[in-house]
């Protein structure tokens, strides 16, 4: 019956020790920490070591919610691997997660939890969406460029691709043999070929 802390940072930029501080006053023994961006869950290896190291009545405390996911998707499962091992989880921004009868808490818990992935993911659509004009706005101005196209017309690959699917190959078999990927020569497909 440990408590273990989990603290998360997006960028190298930013400081765990407040996070650090704050978990260790209440209680954490085990820290995982890590300075990731929150957007994918297998691109933060201390966040699946901590739910890889749980185990039964053990308590979970993180500061915020959003330390361990932004997104409702996310949440939803990091949230039911801890239920699942029969861990409980602390959110220290959240007094009413402390409660201790533990079946009123977990009513509680799951309650709040649920509002919040819903906020979680209402956020993540508006940067989304802000992103997505911002975009447009700087195309509108001349000045987004896009990323690099990894091919042009010249490029022998997708010249290679060109002349197999002139030979009646298909597009998958087009593209395995000379390693494009498969919807990529698809793009270039509706791009080039007349």
């Amino acid at each position: 019956m440990a408590k273990i802390g989990y603290a998360r940072v997006s960028s190298i930029g930013q400081n765990l020790a407040r996070q650090e501080e704050l978990l260790k006053h209440a209680g954490a023994e085990k820290i995982f920490m890590e300075k990731q961006s929150g957007a994918k869950i297998e691109n933060r290896p201390e966040l699946l070591k901590l739910l890889e190291y749980i185990r039964e009545k053990d308590t979970i405390i993180i500061t915020e919610l959003d330390r361990l996911g932004r997104t409702e998707k996310d949440l939803t499962y990091i949230i039911n691997t801890i239920n699942r091992k029969g861990a409980n989880l602390e959110i220290l921004s959240l007094p009413s997660t402390q409660i201790k009868d533990p079946a009123l808490n977990k009513l509680v818990n799951n309650l709040i939890l649920e509002i919040y992935k819903y906020i979680a993911q209402q956020e993540r659509e508006k940067i989304r969406e802000r992103q997505k004009q911002g975009i447009a706005l700087a195309k509108k101005q001349g000045k987004y460029k896009g990323r690099k196209k990894k091919y042009n017309k010249n490029s022998p690959q997708l010249v290679q691709a060109f002349k197999l699917l002139n030979q009646g190959y298909s597009i998958r078999k087009a593209a395995e043999s000379t390693g494009m990927n498969y919807q990529t020569l698809r793009n270039y497909i509706k791009l080039y070929r007349k």
